[in-house]
């Protein structure tokens, strides 16, 4: 009697394990049971986009390829023409592989900007993805640390406005990389049609 007088926190029934209470109470089992299958979601999500982003990155350095490939090759069967045929009827025809090279010029430069709208799009789409991971992963493992404890209206409701409240605090840009590879393309197509002008008059 005097043991158990002198240590009455032998007799004292420990706390339950937080994970303990949480299976035994419907409300917060329910909630966690959503809340990892909405962790799954999320990854399966985020691992779509990075792949649908890297496709598009290899779409864009083939048209990078494509783009030195046909204007390489245009001058190079311009230059064997012209060496064929009388300067001025080459110079006077000199328009249609300009009008052609400027007009294939344009479809590649749209197709640059597009796909690069494309990729930026997906990106920002990846980071919102990923936020989301991780405000879920925190209420998750708070859940899981306070067990019964936790507070569903507040932690939840406190998910749902970061949710919705978050703000994107990036600087403004005037130039964009997007911006400045359009320029270059826009220049070596200028450079192109100065080229054609000069093989086929000279």
């Amino acid at each position: 009697m005097a043991d158990q007088s002198t240590n009455p926190s032998i007799m004292d029934p420990k706390a339950p394990h937080p994970l303990h209470q949480i299976a035994e109470t419907p409300t917060h089992k329910l909630l966690l049971k959503q809340w990892l299958k909405e962790e799954e979601l999320i990854l399966n999500r985020i691992s779509f986009k990075e792949t649908q982003i890297d496709s598009i990155r290899k779409e864009i350095t083939n048209l990078h390829i494509f783009f030195f490939l046909f204007h390489s090759l245009s001058l190079l069967l311009l230059f064997n023409s012209s060496s064929k045929n009388p300067p001025s009827l080459a110079c006077k025809r000199s328009w249609l592989p300009s009008l052609s090279s400027l007009l294939c010029s344009l479809g590649f430069i749209w197709a640059f900007r597009y796909k690069s709208d494309v990729e930026s799009h997906l990106e920002k789409l990846l980071e919102r993805e990923k936020e989301d991971g991780k405000l879920l992963s925190k209420c998750v493992e708070e859940l899981k640390k306070k067990g019964v404890e936790f507070d569903l209206l507040k932690e939840v409701d406190a998910l749902r406005r970061a949710k919705s409240l978050r703000v994107e605090a990036k600087e403004v840009k005037k130039w964009s990389t997007r911006d400045l590879v359009t320029f270059f393309f826009f220049s070596v197509s200028c450079l192109v049609l100065g080229l054609t002008r000069i093989i086929l008059c000279n």
